[in-house]
């Protein structure tokens, strides 16, 4: 099977959201779905001061869909909402 490379965006409830709280438990609920793997958080400016996180990470397609890592990503403290941007396969 070959590996997908996966970029979720993270939306904080408001802009007093502590954002590395989130980040970090998303590392781990990531690193416990994956095993492990490299992760790239960027944050994204949205508007009023309110930050976004975008989290990429690589896991084997066997793995089959990310619907339960959304649902433990959602119910994070502080999280409102979390959104799969995109899926790409790798090559090689």
């Amino acid at each position: 099977m070959a590996s997908v490379v996966i970029t979720i965006k993270i939306m904080p409830e408001s802009p007093e959201t502590d954002l590395k709280e989130i980040e970090k438990s998303s590392k781990e609920h990531i690193k416990s779905f994956t095993g492990e793997t490299e992760i790239r958080v960027e944050e994204e400016n949205i508007a009023f001061g309110l930050i976004a996180l975008k989290i990429t990470f690589v896991m084997n397609e066997s793995k089959g869909n990310i619907d339960h890592l959304e649902d433990q990503l959602r119910n994070i403290d502080g999280v409102n909402s979390v959104e799969v941007i995109d899926v790409r396969r790798t090559i090689g």
